[in-house]
């Protein structure tokens, strides 16, 4: 699917379900990373991901239309277009668009494995698990103020 085919696809899906023309720019853009699409405030254009049509296809791309489209519609009525407002959910319901984009398939594999680490108070020997490493000269056993050690890292 090429930029022309996008645009007739929006204009299409707007006339259908919001009854109301789209008359400025949808395009591809390959530069989006972490989203399915946008709606730009200052050009009222359209922007989508192409990454969503080829790896989650068609129907992930309507959904990402009529999500963008009801941002058009509300902005454009002077309503409210924020994810936040009242009016953008319920538009959102009337026409049965996603809230969220599904994540892309390749952004799933990359996550990495939380790590754990264990430190322990030489003093009392109590135990404390963090996701995050800690400033042991800085820090103190919060039960005996004793000196805390890095015992153990491990993935999760």
């Amino acid at each position: 699917m090429e930029n022309l085919e996008l645009q007739q696809l929006v204009e299409t899906i707007s006339i259908d379900l919001f009854g109301k023309p789209f008359k400025h720019k949808a395009f591809f853009n390959p530069r989006l990373k972490s989203t399915g699409g946008r709606y730009l405030l200052g050009t009222h254009n359209i922007e989508i991901n192409k990454k969503y049509l080829e790896q989650l296809g068609k129907n992930e791309l309507i959904g990402i239309i009529k999500h963008e489209l009801c941002h058009y519609h509300l902005h454009l009525e002077g309503r409210g277009y924020q994810h936040r407002d009242a009016d953008f959910k319920s538009l959102l319901k009337m026409v049965g668009a996603p809230r969220y984009c599904n994540q892309l398939p390749e952004v799933k594999q990359k996550r990495r494995p939380s790590k754990i680490l264990l430190y322990r108070c030489t003093s009392c020997n109590l135990v404390y698990q963090r996701k995050r490493k800690i400033d042991t000269s800085r820090y103190v056993c919060g039960k005996c103020r004793g000196k805390l050690a890095l015992v153990k890292e491990y993935l999760a």
